[in-house]
């Protein structure tokens, strides 16, 4: 007791003495948050950098979901999933990782022209930032524009009230995001609707089946789950759903 109280007094002494320490130690840190003129533009210091690349990770999940192809991949997975009837198998966690690396496989190609065209001129000090966040999204607007549907387009322009557009690259990006994410929905829903018949045929033919059998107070469902598993196996499902899903954006 004596001890924590003789600490307790302590502290505040210990506080006060350092508090000028402090102050002046975080004096000179002031200085690191500048944005310079020169003469061939704005020079950022580090601080600043730091931030800025700290302020875009917190939206790179949202760019993931919003400017890539994960929309797609993970809803598809998800209906998937469902007309299999397995409520948690695979798990989210799995379900999210293929979704992730089928993802990067698909906008690898997009990734190198970003690289080329903006995060190496920018690291080598050719460009500015302002520059090359501009070149980096020039890929990922083409990407985009490519599995767009124009009516989805059209509508978000006359909902802003934007007026006419000459070509797709006049369209803002405003504009172009819920667009892109509102026809990658449209698309993820029909591919799990032709994956979801053949299940739904399964479980058809297993509840009719059953009721002409009399058996009503036996679920459909845990009849038709080993039947729709091994179909799914035996057709080789996981390499086709892949393989569908990585297609479908180079069409």
């Amino acid at each position: 007791m004596r001890i924590s109280r003789s600490l307790f007094t302590a502290l505040p002494v210990l506080a006060a003495a350092l508090l000028p320490a402090v102050a002046v130690a975080q004096q000179p840190g002031l200085d690191a948050l500048t944005i310079r003129e020169t003469g061939d533009g704005q020079v950022w210091s580090l601080s600043v950098q730091v931030l800025v690349l700290m302020t875009l990770l917190t939206l790179l999940p949202a760019m993931v979901m919003m400017m890539t192809a994960f929309t797609r991949i993970i809803v598809v997975l998800a209906i998937l999933r469902q007309a299999l009837g397995t409520a948690s198998t695979p798990s989210n966690q799995v379900l999210i990782g293929l979704a992730l690396f089928l993802t990067l496989f698909v906008m690898m190609p997009v990734f190198d022209e970003v690289r080329e065209a903006a995060f190496e001129p920018y690291m080598n000090g050719e460009i500015e930032a302002p520059e090359a966040l501009q070149a980096g999204s020039e890929p990922l607007r083409d990407f985009m524009i490519a599995q767009t549907r124009e009516e989805d387009i059209g509508l978000f322009l006359r909902i802003a009230d934007y007026g006419e557009v000459e070509t797709p690259d006049d369209v803002p990006l405003s504009i172009l995001i819920p667009a892109f994410m509102t026809s990658e929905l449209k698309t993820a829903f029909i591919i799990g609707f032709v994956l979801y018949l053949p299940f739904l045929v399964i479980d058809l033919v297993v509840a009719s089946t059953l009721m002409s059998m009399g058996m009503l107070m036996l679920s459909p469902m845990i009849i038709s789950l080993p039947f729709k598993i091994m179909l799914f196996v035996l057709v080789d499902g996981w390499s086709l759903v892949m393989g569908t899903l990585a297609s479908s954006f180079f069409i």
